[in-house]
């Protein structure tokens, strides 16, 4: 599916989750009574909700904040959530105390040893690549 048509259905939802209908009207009164920006026109508005258009970041949490959901599920859905939260256990699984202290140290280095590091752990990962690969024949 376009991500514009998620956007959309996932804005429908929201409003629909904090007690509003999902017509352009309620949304263009809501979000220009939040938003400290420049106004929003009902055309805008009318996009959103048709999946024709994605509001801009800034525009994009003022809606978030006022329909009581989180950005980035608004923006990518719970998909994206539960990806960092995979992310977030492997790290909290995989990295023991050693690993801890070696990264504290290296991020107290200057840019420049950072980024040479960096490229030292690459290169040996990928050399532990193509060691592990098997054999084509």
């Amino acid at each position: 599916m376009d991500n514009k048509l998620e956007f959309a259905q996932r804005l429908r939802e929201a409003m629909i989750s904090a007690g509003l209908e999902p017509r352009p009207g309620i949304l263009l009164t809501l979000f220009n009574t939040n938003y400290w920006g420049r106004s929003v026109s009902f055309q805008a508005v009318s996009r959103w909700l048709r999946g024709e258009a994605i509001p801009e970041q800034d525009k994009l949490l003022v809606l978030a904040e006022t329909l009581n959901i989180e950005p980035e599920v608004l923006r990518f859905g719970t998909a994206v959530r539960q990806s960092v939260k995979r992310r977030e256990k492997r790290w909290d699984e995989g990295v023991g105390y050693l690993e801890r202290e070696t990264f504290d140290a290296f991020l107290q280095l200057p840019a420049t040893q950072r980024k040479i590091i960096r490229e030292v752990i690459l290169t040996f990962a990928k050399a532990n690549e193509v060691q592990d690969a098997p054999a084509k024949k």
